[in-house]
């Protein structure tokens, strides 16, 4: 590997960190809290790191495949660690292990809080917090990618940060990587102010909308209230976030070509055909077991229902009500959509909309040829193109994985931390899918403050897999990746 190219990497993911915490400093220095020593000191250490790692490495610019995986896994164990620190400082969550995961979970965008009481946190720190959901949502590599030159290798970083369902799909408008990141990088952050105008225009505060439009777009969950959005209890906010979280969810390849009036390629997306449906479908038999039950009349079971179900879709894990306490029905429908994911290419995590296509129609054909027309050739299609027999085995191994994952993962928190049976596999399934809130002793009214050390850093980890969508965090650790 070229480790002088790492390095120079590396550099630049620091220094963009550090200069990204100028924005909570200003936030510290607005509200006139105790939180502006930690954020300062934290800024500086970070920039100092950087500047002279990328300054004594700039002329190394050759990167193959297997530097951008090292990349893509330690430079996001790297920027976790280093933003802990201002929480550390601070003392808002004095653990390392705790504010560790804290920031691996903001910038994967996973939601989970180790915090009992977020509101006692000082406003610059919750600024921070959010924040990282905004530079993890598109992918905190795809940032650096911007300011490296043309030609570095930064197209071997994206697909080391990118989902198989990416690959898939061969998602690309633009030639040259770093003119694409620049094309997703200003779509995400004008869907950002968008939503941010639109929740200050219903009375929330700027740094209310901005901390929700943070957590909104990248579907990512954390709010700077214990309640969630759940604290407004406002039908406008709810409408507005449901709105922008299924936007979220959406292949953002597919707002380029809307923009471009490139109505076709968005009509024959097989993808997001699909993922509309199951967001109608999951909305809609959720509504009418809510309503069925009396849990809430009609317009508010549609409300509450619709809420939830994209909340989970999508992977990002904003709450309004306590969904344990709905009809089992409901919870079962819920759980289910754990499951799922929205699609590939865009902010959210999960299994992915399309490996569930691929696995599907690859099903079909397969009954079709054993039984009915054994001398046929049925070919699986996708957005009107046929599907290459590879393109289909990742698919269903990524499925099998991510299942065997959750299964071992839910045994190994049963041993390390002695709890149900629905807590760890819950647990797991929120970290690996990066959904954040869960069921049992994760669930919505809960946080991950009780879990042991060891369960925070394998919850992490899990986190982290999850984000890199599997393949990119796990081919490290096999030995033939570390030969020449």
């Amino acid at each position: 590997m070229n480790y002088k190219t790492i390095a120079n990497v590396l550099g630049k993911l620091l220094i963009v960190a550090g200069i990204s915490m100028v924005f909570p400093l200003i936030c510290s220095l607005f509200y006139q809290e105790d939180d502006l020593y930690a954020i300062t000191i934290t800024g500086i250490l970070t920039l100092g790191l950087g500047y002279p790692l990328w300054w004594f490495f700039r002329r190394y610019q050759d990167l193959n495949i297997k530097d951008g995986f090292f990349i893509a896994f330690f430079g996001w164990v790297m920027i976790s660690a280093v933003s802990a620190l201002p929480f550390m400082i601070h003392g808002s969550i004095p653990s390392f292990t705790d504010a560790f995961f804290e920031m691996m979970s903001g910038y994967t965008t996973t939601g989970a809080t180790i915090l009992t009481d977020i509101e006692v946190v000082p406003h610059g720190l919750l600024f921070w917090r959010s924040q990282t959901h905004l530079l993890g949502g598109m992918g905190f590599l795809t940032l650096t990618i911007i300011f490296l030159p043309h030609g570095m290798g930064g197209v071997r970083i994206f697909r080391a940060e990118s989902s198989p369902g990416q690959v898939i799909t061969r998602e690309k408008f633009i030639p040259r990587n770093r003119d694409t990141m620049i094309w997703l990088w200003g779509i995400y952050i004008g869907l950002n102010i968008l939503e941010t105008l639109l929740l200050c225009f219903g009375g929330m505060s700027i740094f209310d909308s901005l901390c929700h439009s943070f957590g909104t777009v990248s579907t990512s969950g954390y709010s700077p209230y214990n309640a969630s959005i759940g604290h407004y209890n406002n039908a406008y906010f709810d409408w507005v976030i449901i709105v922008f979280m299924f936007l979220g969810g959406m292949t953002f390849m597919l707002f380029y070509h809307m923009a471009q009036r490139n109505w076709h390629i968005v009509r024959i997306n097989t993808e997001f055909r699909w993922y509309v449906g199951f967001v109608l479908f999951f909305c809609a038999i959720v509504s009418w077991i809510l309503w069925k039950e009396n849990t809430y009349g009609l317009m508010d079971s549609i409300r509450y229902a619709t809420f939830q179900v994209t909340s989970i879709l999508t992977t990002t894990g904003f709450t309004t009500a306590d969904y344990e306490q709905w009809p089992q029905a409901a919870q079962m429908f819920l759980y289910t959509v754990c499951f799922i994911g929205a699609c590939a290419g865009s902010t959210t995590s999960g299994i992915k909309i399309v490996h569930y296509i691929l696995i599907i129609k690859f099903g079909v054909a397969a009954i079709k040829r054993t039984f009915f027309s054994p001398m046929s050739v049925v070919s699986v299609r996708l957005n009107q193109r046929p599907v290459e027999s590879q393109i289909i085995h990742i698919a269903v191994c990524y499925f099998i994985v991510n299942i065997f994952m959750i299964l071992g993962g839910g045994c190994f928190m049963t041993l390390v931390d002695q709890m149900d049976y629905t807590t760890a596999m819950s647990s797991v399934i929120a970290a690996l899918m990066n959904i954040g809130p869960g069921f049992g002793g994760v669930g919505p009214s809960k946080n991950y403050a009780f879990i042991s050390d060891a369960g925070k850093w394998f919850l992490s980890w899990n986190m982290l897999v999850g984000r890199l969508e599997m393949f990119s965090a796990l081919v490290i650790f096999y030995p033939s990746f570390w030969k020449k």
